[in-house]
This record gives structure tokens, C-alpha cells and sequence, in this order.
């Protein structure tokens, strides 16, 4: 892992991998569905809170080159639907 490689504390059971873009560092992918299930889990939060508080203070979040990626699992069908 490269010194710009950041980590999402608290999420480490939402870890998934690592992506690999060319010339930049590589990034810490986690799954989204994980994300909300552990805010839920330890924060008490409803699903709605637990997406809401995801999208405002961790997918919004930019804290440089090495921000982690958040992701959703899909097939290459769901993929092509959501690409339309």
C-alpha cells in the first residue's frame, strides 16, 4: 500500500479490494451495502439515516488522491441499466 493510499476508518468489514488506475495511487474499494450496514449496526441508525448520513459524510467526502472508492456490486446487466 502507497503512502497516498487512504483507508475509511470504522469500515473495515466493508473492504472489498483495491482498484488500480494508471500513474495514481492505488484506492481502497468498499461496499456500499456493507457501509450502510455497519453505520446501521453501530450507530443505531434507520437504513434511510444510515444512507443519508453515507452519501453526505463519506461518499462526499474528498480528502485527496488517495480517497477510497465506494462501491455497489452489480452484474454486467445491472451495469448496462444503469449506464443508459
Amino acid at each position: 500500500m502507497s503512502n497516498d493510499t487512504l483507508l475509511a476508518n470504522g469500515l473495515e468489514g466493508a473492504f472489498v479490494g483495491c482498484a488500480i488506475i494508471h500513474n495514481r495511487p492505488v484506492l481502497a474499494v468498499y461496499d456500499i451495502d456493507k457501509v450502510i450496514d455497519i453505520l446501521m449496526q453501530e450507530n443505531g441508525l434507520s437504513r434511510e439515516e444510515a444512507v443519508e448520513y453515507f452519501e453526505y459524510n463519506i461518499q462526499g467526502a474528498w480528502v485527496g488522491e488517495g480517497t477510497p472508492i465506494f462501491a455497489y456490486k452489480c452484474s454486467l446487466e445491472e451495469l448496462e441499466d444503469i449506464c443508459k
